[in-house]
């Protein structure tokens, strides 16, 4: 069912979606993975609480080392199995870290962020996956593809330009962003009317501006571990 479907969403995609295909060469084979950089922010920062949304098979939840951990996913994985729409709804709880790796589309992800934004501790960490799409059908929706990132580096840009918010994205495993609720050092200038419309061809040709690439041995430099 899965293989009809995404056939018919890239006829869809194909039809009516942006007509550019190049493709950005990311190979992330020898580029550590999220946990590892999660794990190093934990004991750098001596986090003890950890929100992760989105876990599938808990491939990420499962190695992250914390004292307390709770993971939401409506289907599989975690220790919580509902929406984070529906968790965010009655949590009560407010937590040092949170991974978000949910459904990889803007409006989510966006949504997401708010909701995480709101009960993260001071001095506290977003992480959010699937930041770095390789081409443009590895980032449109509606989803065509097994090996898919969505639009979720929309939101990153979206953030880049907000004063109140330090944001980056760690160049590893699909490309990690990261925001920091606190004074942004490098606020992107560039103007836009719809983030959701921001195209893959001006990511193609401007992502390191964009996204704010980091590298992972630059990471406890900037984040001022």
């Amino acid at each position: 069912m899965n293989k009809l479907k995404y056939r018919i969403n890239k006829i869809y995609n194909i039809i009516f979606g942006e007509k550019f295909y190049k493709k950005i060469n990311f190979n992330w084979d020898n580029f550590p993975k999220r946990y590892e950089l999660i794990n190093k922010v934990i004991t750098k920062k001596n986090y003890k609480s950890y929100l992760e949304i989105g876990c599938d098979e808990n491939q990420n939840f499962d190695k992250i080392n914390i004292q307390e951990k709770i993971g939401i996913d409506p289907k599989k994985g975690g220790n919580i199995k509902m929406t984070s729409d529906s968790f965010f709804r009655t949590n009560q709880k407010n937590f040092d870290c949170i991974f978000i790796d949910g459904l990889h589309t803007y409006e989510q992800s966006k949504k997401d962020v708010i909701n995480s934004i709101n009960v993260l501790n001071e001095n506290g960490m977003i992480f959010l996956h699937d930041c770095l799409p390789k081409s443009y059908f590895h980032q449109a929706t509606p989803r065509s593809r097994n090996t898919w990132n969505g639009d979720v580096w929309k939101v990153i840009v979206e953030y880049r330009v907000k004063e109140d918010f330090d944001t980056f994205t760690c160049f590893i495993d699909e490309g990690v962003g990261v925001i920091l609720k606190k004074k942004n050092r490098l606020i992107l200038k560039k103007k836009f009317i719809n983030f959701k419309k921001i195209t893959f061809k001006e990511f193609y040709y401007n992502y390191k501006e964009l996204m704010n690439i980091v590298s992972y041995d630059k990471v406890e430099e900037y984040i001022n571990i």
